[in-house]
């Protein structure tokens, strides 16, 4: 890996690179996904179904293209006992950690007749998108399916691309069972993000969208923001280490690559006062690449997205991490209780050499749906209050209006809105 010394030009210079990653710099994709958008809006099944086609070469129609029973007890005797068994233990743990976020409605009352308060009510229908391709991702549709079950979300459905042979991976059917999904529909891409969000004739639309997926389906969810909600616009994935000498430079490469084989423009990043620690991560990394799996997009990812960077200060470092404000931060350092709380911006934060970042995609329980490109910085972690709103609660009695009506009116009157200022007026004519 690089090791650069911290500047503010570097530090600059690494700004304006990762900032190339954001699924806002590909507006070359833009005209064919609002095309395929358009097409769903206006012939539903047609053009989804035909895309599945063109796309996904499986041939799915209105009679096939929900997951029956039948294909869902077909993969949990396809899948491993074992992995169901760990799927099992890891929604236990993200629905108890998603059921401390739960919030409820409540009411002030005053004894003058004022009545304020706060309503808050799940969402009707959710689409959840999972991804197929390459690989099946089953944390994922733990992730955003449970913090919606436990939100109280009504109904939720779910679109993932078929193989050719119209079905879809064991590992996603089972993870979206155990988690509860209502219905499942063997679309992907972003006719299925455009069938959520109109509707067709087959797929009904829903309240939002969450879910990853590749530029053309975070395109497609940033075109129909508006018509439905979503969770984000995601870009590829990224880890930051902040370390100093105390850290172990094995255990230290070894996470930085964790997240380097997503994706070819995944980012991984090391930022730390030791000299020494950023040689010695260096080799190891080197070790480490040369005989793992993925190592042709580890390699290319690190050449790209990758640095170890060498500051003069830990509060320099700090600096830059909440300049980067990276998806995933891992502290490994003497006190990493301590610096976390200089950290203003992370999507996640791991504390300590044994708290790697794995163990918050799968197990841990936080939600691994994390901000990204830097926008940690206004962003949260998906979370039940993705999955609710909330309407305001007012009710005033006439005594408590008329104590307060020629405020009201003089307010409005200072605004020239007469017509506010007269339907508080008549009242207390």
């Amino acid at each position: 890996m690089r090791i650069l010394k911290l500047t503010s030009e570097s530090k600059k210079n690494i700004l304006e690179n990762l900032l190339k990653r954001s699924p806002n710099s590909y507006g070359e994709y833009e005209s064919a996904v609002n095309d395929i958008l358009s097409n769903v809006k206006t012939e539903g099944d047609k053009a989804l179904f035909q895309y599945t086609k063109d796309f996904d070469k499986a041939d799915i129609n209105s009679s096939n293209v929900v997951v029956t029973q039948e294909e869902i007890d077909e993969a949990y005797n396809l899948v491993d006992k074992n992995l169901l068994n760990v799927i099992r233990k890891a929604l236990v743990n993200i629905r108890s950690f998603h059921e401390k976020q739960k919030q409820y409605s409540w009411f002030d009352s005053k004894p003058d007749g004022t009545m304020l308060g706060q309503k808050v009510t799940a969402l009707s229908r959710v689409g959840v998108y999972v991804p197929g391709g390459k690989a099946a991702y089953p944390s994922s549709v733990l992730m955003n399916v449970i913090p919606a079950k436990v939100a109280g979300v009504e109904e939720i459905i779910m679109c993932t691309p078929p193989g050719k042979d119209g079905k879809v991976y064991p590992t996603t059917l089972v993870a979206a069972k155990e988690a509860g999904v209502d219905v499942i529909y063997k679309v992907g891409g972003a006719q299925a993000v455009g069938a959520m969000a109109y509707g067709t004739e087959s797929i009904p639309k829903v309240d939002k969208i969450v879910g990853p997926g590749n530029i053309y389906v975070a395109l497609a969810k940033k075109a129909v923001f508006g018509y439905v909600s979503i969770d984000s616009v995601a870009g590829p994935s990224e880890i930051m280490v902040l370390a100093d000498e105390t850290a172990n430079p094995r255990f230290v490469a070894a996470d930085l690559l964790s997240q380097a084989e997503h994706d070819e423009m995944a980012s991984a990043i090391l930022v730390t006062t030791s000299e020494e620690l950023a040689g010695q991560v260096s080799k190891e990394v080197d070790g480490f690449v040369a005989v793992l799996s993925r190592k042709d997009i580890i390699q290319k990812s690190l050449d790209t997205y990758g640095y170890i960077l060498i500051a003069s200060s830990m509060e320099e470092a700090i600096d830059v991490v909440n300049e980067i404000a990276s998806e995933h931060l891992e502290i490994v350092t003497k006190n990493p209780f301590d610096t976390m709380t200089r950290v203003k911006n992370a999507g996640a934060i791991f504390l300590g050499e044994y708290s790697s970042e794995p163990l918050g995609d799968y197990f841990a329980g936080p939600n691994h749906v994390l901000p990204t490109n830097g926008t940690a910085k206004f962003f949260s972690p998906l979370s039940v209050d993705d999955f609710i709103k909330k309407s305001s609660i007012i009710s005033y009695s006439k005594e408590a209006l008329d104590s307060i009506h020629n405020d009201i009116e003089n307010f409005a009157n200072a605004e020239h809105l007469t017509a506010h200022a007269n339907s508080i007026h008549v009242r207390f004519e």
